[in-house]
């Protein structure tokens, strides 16, 4: 069976201010992201990954950047950056703001998979472009371990993906920052081995 350890990238500023980022902000971790990724790296260093996989977005690599430097294989995919949240990334988190999301939330949850900010992408267009990296993993064998860090709305699409759900069950999948959702491959099948784990961040100061 192929391993796949699924992680949300570390916190940034923008997520503690809780002002969306999407595919078309390119932040870095704060100090909190960089301690969420040592913690993570601590944890989970003794597994022999074969490859790593990040966005095209530098807070997922700066997640796993002390992988990346011990020198394993790594390859961007631009398939599994965050969801292009359009005119409303980088905006302050205001009334109007939450509102627009709540009722974007309530379409896919109606079933509007193609519902989507002006600028931005749906569910739906997410879901297709996440397709590459899914062929990717289940196309090289010989990456029997492997380490994925993503953005939390992909991360939420690409398990409804993998595990053959429609997307309006994509709250099932909650997340956090460096969140851990790691998945077996066998026989082209899917399964979730370890959900939404976050053992790394027990004893973590959050300030």
């Amino acid at each position: 069976m192929k391993e796949i350890y699924i992680i949300r990238h570390g916190e940034t500023e923008l997520n503690r201010q809780g002002i969306v980022q999407g595919r078309g902000i390119n932040s870095d971790l704060n100090d909190l992201g960089r301690a969420q990724a040592e913690a993570f790296y601590q944890t989970y260093k003794h597994i022999a990954f074969d490859k790593i996989y990040t966005s095209d977005l530098k807070r997922t690599w700066q997640t796993v950047q002390k992988f990346i430097d011990s020198e394993l294989p790594w390859e961007k995919l631009s398939g599994l950056d965050e969801l292009a949240w359009g005119v409303w990334e980088g905006k302050p988190n205001t009334e109007d703001a939450r509102d627009a999301f709540r009722e974007m939330l309530q379409s896919w949850e109606n079933g509007d998979y193609t519902a989507h900010f002006e600028g931005g992408e749906s569910v739906q267009d997410v879901y297709e472009r996440l397709k590459q990296p899914m062929e990717i993993l289940k196309s090289r064998p010989e990456e029997k371990t492997v380490l994925l860090c993503m953005h939390g709305r992909a991360m939420r699409v690409f398990l409804c993906l993998l595990l053959g759900k429609p997307l309006n069950e994509m709250t099932e999948f909650p997340h956090q920052n460096t969140v851990l959702y790691k998945m077996g491959l066998e026989d082209g099948k899917f399964t979730v081995l370890e959900f939404n784990s976050a053992v790394h961040l027990d004893g973590l100061v959050i300030e």
